[in-house]
C-alpha cells in the first residue's frame, strides 16, 4: 500500500475532517436541543470532559470551545485513518455508500467501546434508542462525507 505524501493529501484529510466534524457537530447541537431544549454548549463541555473530567461540564463557553476543538481533532483523525486504509478498502469494495456505512459503524464502536470508556467523561447508561440514533448520525455526518471525499481524492489521483 502506498501512502501519498503530498500537500493535496494533507489538504484532503484536513478538509474531510472539517466537513465531517462540522456536520457531526451540527447534528449533535440540533439533536441535543430538540431532546432537551438546553444550550448546545453542554454538548461540547461533555466532549471536553473526556480530557478534563467532570469539572468541564460546568466550564461554560471557554471549555465548550476546547471541546469543539477536540471534536474536530477526533473527526480529522478518523478522516486520516480512512485516508490511510482506503487503498486496502478499495480492493474489496468500490461502493462509497456501503464503505461509509461500515466506516461509521467502526467509528461508533471505537468511540463507544474504546475512547469514551477510557476517557475522563462521566459514564452514561446505555440505551438502544440513543445508540441507534447516534450510529445513524455517524453514518450521515461522518461515514458518508469521509467515504465520498476521500474516494474522490483517490479517483482523481488515479486518473
Amino acid at each position: 500500500m502506498s501512502i501519498p505524501a503530498n500537500r493535496n493529501a494533507l489538504k484532503t484529510i484536513l478538509f474531510t475532517g472539517i466537513v465531517a466534524g462540522f456536520l457531526d457537530a451540527l447534528a449533535a447541537i440540533i439533536n441535543y436541543y430538540i431532546v432537551t431544549g438546553k444550550s448546545p454548549v453542554i454538548v461540547f463541555n461533555f466532549i471536553a470532559s473526556g480530557v478534563l473530567g467532570s469539572n468541564a461540564l460546568t466550564g461554560g463557553l471557554p471549555i465548550a470551545f476546547l471541546g469543539l476543538l477536540f471534536h474536530f481533532i477526533i473527526a480529522t483523525i478518523f478522516a486520516a485513518f480512512y485516508f490511510l486504509i482506503y487503498p486496502f478498502i478499495e480492493k474489496f469494495s468500490k461502493n462509497r455508500f456501503a464503505n461509509g456505512v461500515v466506516y461509521a459503524i467502526f467509528v461508533w464502536l471505537v468511540m463507544n467501546l474504546v475512547v469514551v470508556p477510557l476517557s475522563n467523561a462521566p459514564k452514561q447508561a446505555f440505551h438502544w434508542n440513543k445508540a441507534l440514533l447516534a450510529a445513524g448520525i455517524l453514518v450521515v455526518c461522518i461515514g458518508m462525507p469521509i467515504s465520498y471525499i476521500i474516494s474522490s481524492y483517490y479517483s482523481k489521483k488515479n486518473n
